[in-house]
């Protein structure tokens, strides 16, 4: 118990300083003096301050995948999925400009392809699309939402994600299942 408190201290100092400073600002020092711990105690938990960054994107891909259930849209899902960023839009811009960056891609891509593998499953329910071609629909909007949120992010993620995802929602309506129908058609003629 006493040991999930002292980490869950560590990553909570550290995300406030990550919300004031950029990445390469922030020091062991800094953290162990906020947490009033020792360096050991912070060594004990963490290599160095980008295994908090990498547990940090990992935790918030879990909790999208816990959360996640047949009920929710590829939508809420994605939305659920900024709810970090929104609460923490400095330190995930201050990430966005730091060498851990391709940690952030990592994270967005992760959660848009769970999400997107999920959504598509769901969907071919019943539509005898091949197995590649439901990775290739999955894979190409996993793609498209990755690029869009890290543009969102590069513009200071002025608006807001819920609207913008909705509407993809709304203009994109069908387009999956008419592709998995197109696949199972496909299939029956080759």
């Amino acid at each position: 118990m006493a040991q999930q408190y002292t980490k869950k201290m560590i990553r909570e100092a550290f995300i406030n300083m990550l919300n004031e400073l950029p990445l390469n600002k922030i020091t062991v020092t800094a953290i162990v003096k906020e947490c009033k711990i020792n360096r050991n105690t912070f060594y004990y938990y963490y290599t160095d301050i980008y295994a908090i960054v990498s547990e940090i994107f990992q935790t918030e891909l879990q909790t999208v995948m816990d959360e996640y259930n047949d009920t929710l849209s590829w939508e809420e899902s994605f939305v659920a999925a900024a709810k970090f960023a929104l609460e923490n839009k400095k330190a995930i811009y201050h990430v966005y400009h730091s060498l851990q960056r391709e940690e952030l891609e990592d994270y967005i891509h992760n959660v848009s392809g769970n999400v997107m593998i999920r959504y598509v499953e769901k969907v071919s329910d019943g539509i005898s699309a091949s197995l590649e071609d439901k990775r290739l629909i999955a894979s190409f909007y996993q793609c498209a939402l990755t690029e869009m949120v890290m543009r969102w992010i590069a513009s200071g993620m002025k608006e807001d994600p819920d609207t913008i995802i909705r509407r993809i929602g709304q203009l994109f309506d069908g387009h999956i299942a008419l592709s998995l129908k197109r696949s199972a058609l496909l299939n029956d003629v080759w």
